[in-house]
């Protein structure tokens, strides 16, 4: 049966047929192994959802932790819930089944809400970089000014950001040709993969989201790493030795979530500008700890480092084992 195309210039309308798909891509050279390479995958899946899950389950349990800096954290875990949920089904399909194939709907909007969820976190670090600014720099004055109702807005306000911010690059991959390899280098897709298939002028997106990181990004470390100069600044006016130690201690854990996250960033960033001719195993690696990496150290981080998650932890599953 002839495929018919109706085309507008360079972007065309594509019918509605199963050969409207791309083939995502393991670990190539590999394929004999992947039921092998599947397993840390599946490990690490349980663990990002249980992890995750476990901390948005204690917040909405322990009243005690009914704050402005649990209920970013919250937001943080449910942000790295849904990237993980959002990658995982494709990722072990292909290493389960061999089933690469997925259809364009389906890879553009998984490609959307990727990149979505990734500034969405980022904009979450933000806010809980200016939660500890205000509790530190004016301690008195923290919980009239992170009200429950601006919390809120701030989450909805990062949300709206990052989800209203993708659209334009996306957009405009349902109506693009696709004449070259539909063969995509990931098991999940990327708008930098989809937009190399394209027989379009793909200007705007080559742009577009270079100046989105920068704008997004760039901005939101630039600004928490501001936000941390000011906070050192007034904790080193605390006359106690003591006082000054056991107020940065409450900063610990979002530090290392920021450099978690803002590290395999950099990483990632890194290795698909400068890196080509470094072994595509090695892309492969790091788009993986990109996506699984802050996933799974942030619960750990944050179980490890703040007191009132450690008990909370023992108070719920103590909870749980006499209820049973």
């Amino acid at each position: 049966m002839e495929k018919k195309d109706i085309s507008f210039g360079k972007l065309h309308m594509w019918p509605n047929s199963s050969s409207n798909s791309f083939l995502l891509t393991g670990f190539p050279g590999l394929e004999a192994s992947h039921h092998w390479i599947s397993i840390p995958f599946f490990f690490v899946y349980i663990s990002v959802i249980f992890g995750n899950g476990t901390l948005l389950l204690l917040i909405k349990e322990d009243r005690i932790l009914h704050e402005p800096m649990y209920y970013f954290l919250a937001m943080l875990a449910a942000t790295d819930l849904a990237v993980t949920l959002t990658t995982m089904t494709t990722v072990l399909g292909v290493l389960w089944l061999d089933h690469r194939e997925v259809g364009y709907v389906a890879c553009f909007s998984q490609a959307y809400f990727i990149h979505s969820l990734s500034f969405v976190e980022s904009g979450i670090l933000l806010a809980m970089a200016y939660d500890r600014f205000i509790a530190i720099r004016n301690p008195l004055r923290y919980t009239s000014i992170l009200t429950n109702t601006r919390v809120v807005k701030i989450g909805l306000g990062v949300l709206m950001r990052g989800f209203v911010s993708v659209v334009p690059p996306i957009l405009p991959l349902y109506f693009f040709a696709y004449c070259h390899s539909h063969v995509l280098s990931h098991a999940f897709c990327l708008h930098q993969d989809v937009i190399k298939l394209a027989c379009a002028d793909i200007t705007f997106n080559r742009l577009y989201p270079v100046v989105l990181v920068v704008l997004i990004l760039v901005l939101d470390s630039l600004i928490i790493l501001i936000s941390y100069v000011l906070i050192l600044k007034s904790v080193l006016r605390i006359a106690s030795r003591e006082e000054r130690a056991k107020t940065l201690n409450t900063c610990v854990s979002h530090i290392c979530c920021v450099l978690v996250f803002y590290v395999t960033v950099t990483g990632l960033s890194l290795i698909h500008r400068f890196g080509k001719q470094v072994p595509h195993i090695v892309h492969l690696i790091m788009s993986y700890v990109y996506f699984l990496f802050p996933p799974l150290m942030n619960p750990i981080i944050y179980s490890v480092k703040t007191k009132q998650i450690q008990s909370g932890i023992l108070h719920l599953f103590a909870t749980h084992r006499i209820g049973a």
